[in-house]
Order: structure tokens, then sequence, then C-alpha cells
């Protein structure tokens, strides 16, 4: 089994596209080479594919990092399934993990999400899309400095408080005030029950 991450930018024709995209193609190539495991087509769409265990917290870096610029944000359909054929390019690989990820983002530009996951079971997609419409109301609302604290943890988890201080030029205190705005904790609890709901497919 493994996860693909379909999703587009939201607002993207009111930013500088050569800032987003370069920086959205350095994240997705820590991860994989283009065009096997990562793809951008159609101007701001964007597939990954990758391990279903790293699927929430690849969404978050993905989101966190398109959200710490200014008016941008994404949104992202993750589909859990099978690999059936696997092509050089991505985009013309198949098999269900692909074709619940495409469907789900057409779903999420007509519902008005930012984020939804589709598995082969209804119970784990109901018990983890609720959790997902929860989490979003923080998510959609990060600020940009928030969104740029929390990208940096996700990226590198040995990061200390003192190391981000430095990082942003701002005090320890700041730090540890905005990862508790964000709800930091929350979050790394909330991967690692997506996980959990996943390993029982």
């Amino acid at each position: 089994m493994i996860a693909v991450i379909t999703g587009d930018i939201i607002h993207s024709q009111q930013a500088e596209t050569e800032v987003w995209i370069t920086r959205l193609k350095h994240l997705l190539a820590n991860w994989g080479s283009a065009p096997q495991t990562w793809e951008i087509y159609r101007g701001d769409e964007f597939q990954l594919r990758c391990n279903i265990n790293d699927a929430f917290w690849r969404f978050l870096a993905i989101k966190s990092l398109i959200k710490s610029q200014e008016n941008l944000d994404v949104r992202i359909a993750i589909g859990i399934g099978e690999e059936n054929f696997s092509s050089e390019k991505i985009t013309e690989s198949n098999g269900t993990a692909y074709v619940h990820s495409g469907r789900l983002l057409d779903d999420l530009k007509s519902n008005g999400h930012t984020v939804s996951v589709k598995t082969s079971s209804d119970s784990v997609d109901r018990d983890l899309n609720i959790l997902l419409k929860w989490s979003s109301k923080d998510f959609d609302n990060w600020t940009v400095a928030t969104s740029e604290i929390i990208h940096e943890m996700i990226m590198n988890k040995d990061n200390t408080q003192e190391d981000l201080a430095k990082k942003f030029a701002i005090s320890q205190s700041s730090v540890s005030q905005r990862l508790k705005r964000a709800n930091y904790e929350l979050i790394v609890e909330t991967n690692q029950y997506f996980r959990k709901k996943i390993s029982e497919l």
C-alpha cells in the first residue's frame, strides 16, 4: 500500500509563481526525484507518492511551506491504496491510491474543504476526515509566522526552541508562544493517530 498526495495551490494567480514553485520543488526533492516520485503540472497542481506512514506529516510540510507565503493556501487529497502500474512519470502511474487521490481533489474543489483522505475503508475515512475537518480549522488559519515555525519543526524534529529563536531572530519565549498557538503537541498526537488508523487497513 502507498499514499498518493494530489494537491493544488489556492490563489496561485495572486502570488509570484517563481517563489512558491521553487520552494515547493525544493521541498518535494527531499523525498525523491521528479517525475517518478513527484511532479508539478498544469501550472499549480502537483502529485507526490510516499509511504503511508509519512502521508500526514508530508501534507503538513507542504501546507506549512505554502502558507508561509502571504495569501497562499493549498488543497490536498490523500489517497491510500495500491499501485498497480508504476511509470517513469508519476502522473502516468496507476492504482487505487492514484484514483482515490485524483477523484478526491475534484471533490475538495467543489465542497470547499482543504484536505481529505480516501482509503478502501469507509469507517477509516469517516474517522480520519472528521479529524481533518476539525484540525483544518486551525491549519487554514495559520499565519505566515506560525507556518514558518511549524515547517521548520516538521522538517527537522531535532530543532530546539533555541535553534528556532536563532533562525528567526526572535526570543525563545516567542518561539514557545508560536508553537503553543499552533497546538504543535496536538499536531504530533494527530500524526500518531493518523498512522495508527491507516495501519488498521
